[in-house]
């Protein structure tokens, strides 16, 4: 199989939401292998499709068990509070605390189109929520608060034009200082 590379912030991919999955066929199962080669070498615990620029909906995660496939996932309950450190692959390198639901319930299929039905919390229930966000569109920033937000966009756009952290406007290369 191949690896592929993750869209990362800015890209327009990631602010689309997803299409369901018509058919799990051949294809789809080959996307999935490809996903959870690219999720491993990134390395990460879980990947969404169109983190490698395909608008299906479908995820790969592997809490540490075993690689696993979910196809039109619809997280259909949720309870409680649990904040965690978060990291996205589309936001390599940073991390914030951030407040989710602990318990979640979400269905969806597996390869072989069967029904896929877990309760769980904590680290599963994270996983299921951060991919559920990055197929409805949703990247981890969007979860920060307004001043978090501001910093991490600051830093995100400082990495795109390549500027030193001595220079976040850039107005200093600009004036060739």
């Amino acid at each position: 199989m191949s690896v592929l590379p993750i869209r990362v912030y800015g890209d327009p991919v990631l602010k689309e939401v997803t299409v369901e999955v018509d058919n799990i066929d051949g294809r789809i199962a080959s996307l999935a292998e490809t996903m959870i080669e690219t999720m491993y070498e990134a390395p990460g615990v879980g990947l969404a499709a169109n983190q490698i620029g395909v608008q299906k909906r479908l995820f790969v995660y592997d809490k540490g068990d075993g690689p696993v496939v979910v196809v039109n996932p619809v997280i259909v309950e949720s309870d409680g509070e649990w904040t965690y450190e978060e990291g996205c692959l589309s936001v390599p390198g940073l991390s914030w605390e951030i407040t989710r639901p602990n318990a979640i319930h979400l269905v969806g299929y597996d390869l072989d189109g069967r029904e896929i039905n877990v309760e769980t919390d904590e680290f599963e229930g994270r996983i299921f929520q951060h991919e559920m966000d990055h197929l409805n569109g949703v990247l981890l920033i969007e979860r920060l608060d307004d001043d978090q937000r501001r910093d991490a966009k600051k830093i995100l756009r400082q990495r795109q034009l390549a500027l030193p952290l001595n220079d976040p406007d850039g107005l200093h290369q600009l004036l060739g200082e």
